[in-house]
């Protein structure tokens, strides 16, 4: 490997794994202050479900993000549908720690930002040949102003008898 990849690796390695080091734990019913993000967190529905013969706990979750920072957060887009824009979205990350995944639920909860779409109105033929005027709704961007409140909703399936142990960093 040559010596440039070796060191993007490790910057990648580094970088990448820098949230989840200031990651906090949050408990059902708890709110905590992510620098001016109130992030609530609550467990809305407990039921038993069987994975391939064994029991299992499953959780519906929420969590409820408020900027409570005085200042509003945006992410303008350059191009819409990519990754970056999926990125962009994400406010808060939710971590369950022990959820399996089982079921195809979740091991995590993202909270997205509100999207900012316009409407766009531009020419185009009919059928007949005739130029008219046409619109679509299109996203150009994400935001959360201050005092706005955005939540989000995920299913964990947890190993019989526990909770979901949860993590939360910002992305922002």
């Amino acid at each position: 490997m040559t010596r440039f990849f070796k060191v993007l690796l490790f910057v990648f390695a580094f970088f990448g794994s820098a949230p989840i080091l200031y990651a906090q734990q949050i408990k059902d019913g708890e709110t905590l202050n992510l620098n001016g993000l109130d992030v609530t967190f609550r467990i809305l529905n407990k039921e038993v479900t069987d994975v391939k013969g064994v029991s299992f706990d499953k959780y519906k979750v929420s969590a409820t993000v408020k900027n409570n920072t005085g200042k509003s957060y945006n992410a303008r887009l350059t191009t819409y549908p990519s990754v970056e824009a999926i990125a962009a979205s994400k406010i808060v990350e939710l971590n369950c720690i022990n959820a399996t995944g089982a079921k195809l639920t979740s091991k995590k909860l993202d909270v997205n930002m509100n999207e900012h779409r316009i409407v766009v109105t531009y020419l185009t033929m009919n059928k007949e040949g005739k130029t008219v005027n046409s619109t679509m709704t299109i996203t150009v961007g994400y935001y959360l102003d201050p005092g706005q409140t955005v939540q989000g909703e995920a299913n964990f399936i947890v190993p019989k008898g526990e909770t979901p142990q949860v993590n939360v960093h910002t992305l922002q």
